[in-house]
């Protein structure tokens, strides 16, 4: 009678554990590979929201006005939407930590990636990683250069080149044509493809004119402080020479203000101010005569990134160069009639 006690606990004991092992087989069959559990949405397996578009944007910074209305416009169209799901990195102007955040998206394995990039180069080897894991790449008002142009699906932002132009055509309008001018530039983020370009754009047109010189050229690396800075330094040594002022943003063209004013001279009478971006700042100091032209650049592309996400999850061919559309305010009239509708 024992013996037959003890063999029906031994049977009963094993199917016990043959139940257990099956329920932990089938825990962890729900596991993704990192152990995390697995979630599926626009098929495929990620770490996000079942049935929205997860989005990584890797921003530069907020080293300006410009670039503070641009991360709003993209938290404002997809982090507060039942489509999207955002997640954000500041990269507080260091291509490192942006290369870091890359890695960290696709490691969640995001739909979509959105870069604003701080330089033009050194992006083949995580781009590859995100084509490898079929993560399409759409830059956002920085381009960059690569050898193989398929590392990134498409460009959303303004043509820098044209800025430039313009900046000088209509300095060149303001001032006259048959007047002798020096400008000083301050250049915008060494390597970023909007400095290198809107200082191409603007030494294009001016190289067309002999009465025309850029006298002084140097960064102010998009930063109020910085353009105060350089623009100083700029008045130290040539002061009396400088006829006008180039700033490759409108925050470094600010600090410029600031600096001429201290000097003893009167910004945008003096020494005249041409900028691009069109922050509300510099449209209240054209407005008041301290400064003259702006040339903009529209940084509200939060609607065009989502569209352009939508129409990627949906198989849609999306054009290589999404442009902003943008425009150009001269004098204080123009500046006060823009003010009141200013977004940024």
């Amino acid at each position: 009678m024992k013996k037959t006690n003890r063999l029906m606990f031994i049977l009963f004991a094993s199917l016990i554990l043959l139940f257990l092992l099956a329920a932990c087989g089938q825990e962890s069959s729900s596991k993704g590979e990192t152990g995390g559990t697995a979630t599926t949405g626009n098929d495929t397996e990620k770490n996000g929201t079942p049935g929205k578009i997860v989005v990584g944007f890797s921003q530069v910074g907020a080293e300006s006005g410009w670039r503070t209305a641009e991360t709003e416009s993209i938290k404002e169209t997809l982090g507060n939407s039942d489509e999207f799901e955002l997640k954000f990195s500041d990269g507080q102007q260091k291509q490192e930590n942006q290369i870091k955040a890359l890695r960290s998206f696709i490691a969640q394995k995001v739909d979509v990636i959105a870069l604003a990039p701080v330089v033009e180069s050194g992006w083949e080897t995580v781009l590859t990683e995100a084509k490898d894991a079929e993560i399409p790449v759409v830059l956002l008002d920085r381009g960059i250069e690569v050898e193989d142009e398929s590392l990134y699906t498409s460009f959303i932002g303004s043509d820098f080149v044209l800025e430039g132009e313009n900046a000088a055509e209509e300095l060149i309008n303001l001032i006259g044509e048959d007047v002798e001018t020096n400008i000083v530039e301050l250049q915008g983020t060494v390597g970023a493809s909007s400095a290198n370009d809107r200082m191409e754009g603007f030494k294009n047109v001016i190289d067309q004119n002999d009465n025309y010189k850029i006298i002084k050229s140097q960064t102010g690396d998009f930063t109020r402080s910085n353009g105060k800075e350089v623009m100083e330094a700029f008045l130290k040594s040539d002061g009396d020479n400088i006829d006008a002022v180039y700033a490759h943003n409108d925050d470094m063209a600010l600090g410029a203000i600031q600096a001429i004013e201290e000097y003893g001279l009167k910004p945008g009478e003096d020494i005249k101010i041409v900028s691009v971006d069109g922050i509300g700042d510099i449209f209240e100091a054209v407005a008041e005569g301290k400064s003259n032209i702006i040339v903009e650049c529209n940084p509200l592309l939060g609607p065009q990134l989502a569209q352009a996400a939508k129409d990627l999850m949906a198989g849609k061919e999306i054009e290589r160069w999404i442009k902003t559309e943008e425009t150009v305010f001269v004098g204080a009239e123009e500046a006060k009639a823009a003010l009141p509708d200013r977004q940024y």
